[in-house]
């Protein structure tokens, strides 16, 4: 069975993928139609897989997933201590300051109403990398819509954390159903061409653990980010 996925590295302990948009990782209840993911994809021909970190859906990127039980605990661990840093590539809507911070608590479960949920720290920094005006009217008044090319670092690993930061930010995902804005995201999906979630795992790096020396991976932007009007010259090549 041919898995179609790019391995941009593979040990006795690890595999590091480049998984593309609207792939899940694993089989969710959340999406309990689905059976084509990550793991079903793998499997086959790389035997037993546990993903150490989350990647939403429609997040294209970087994944890391441990073939030995030890790596798995190793990597969590990591994860989970903030010792693992990630960088993302976003398009979002209006345009944010060319350096942003946001520190701001969220609730444990985002799909779940917030009130009455544990709130978790949680903190995202972030630049902006190029800014544009595109033709299309996606708001009474306005002859054009503002669209803003970002790197984001989230500096904690919340669920979704990017996607609703940036929403409070003022500056949802194009493309985000549960957290950005439903027309907005369908007029610019027809006017691009593309519909997904405009987010990218451009960068991971881990610490050294163990017997495992400090590793970094990278996978390039797809084709598409480099077409988006106005933009695309800005992408990082890595």
């Amino acid at each position: 069975m041919r898995h179609d996925l790019v391995v941009l590295c593979a040990t006795e302990a690890l595999l590091v993928v480049d998984k593309p948009p609207g792939l899940l990782v694993h089989r969710s209840g959340l999406d309990a139609h689905e059976t084509d993911t990550v793991l079903d994809r793998l499997r086959p021909a790389w035997g037993p897989l546990s993903p150490v970190h989350r990647l939403d859906k429609g997040t294209s990127g970087v994944l890391v997933l441990a073939r030995q039980a030890d790596a798995a605990r190793a990597l969590g661990q990591a994860f989970e201590t903030g010792q693992c840093r990630k960088r993302y590539l976003a398009l979002v809507r209006g345009w944010p300051a060319d350096e942003w911070s946001v520190d701001h608590p969220l609730a444990r479960d985002p799909e779940r109403p917030s009130l009455g949920q544990p709130m978790l720290d949680a903190c995202t920094r972030g630049r902006t990398l190029a800014r544009a005006e595109w033709p299309l009217s996606t708001r009474p008044g306005f002859d054009g819509t503002r669209v803003a090319l970002v790197e984001a670092w989230p500096e904690t690993g919340r669920r979704h954390q990017i996607r609703r930061h940036l929403k409070h930010l003022g500056h949802p995902l194009i493309g985000d159903s549960t957290h950005g804005k439903g027309p907005l995201n369908r007029a610019l999906a027809d006017w691009l061409g593309v519909q997904r979630l405009w987010l990218h795992a451009l960068s991971l790096a881990v610490p050294a653990l163990d017997d495992w020396p400090a590793q970094q991976w990278l996978a390039a932007a797809g084709p598409e980010w480099k077409s988006l009007p106005d933009l695309g010259a800005a992408v990082p090549p890595q």
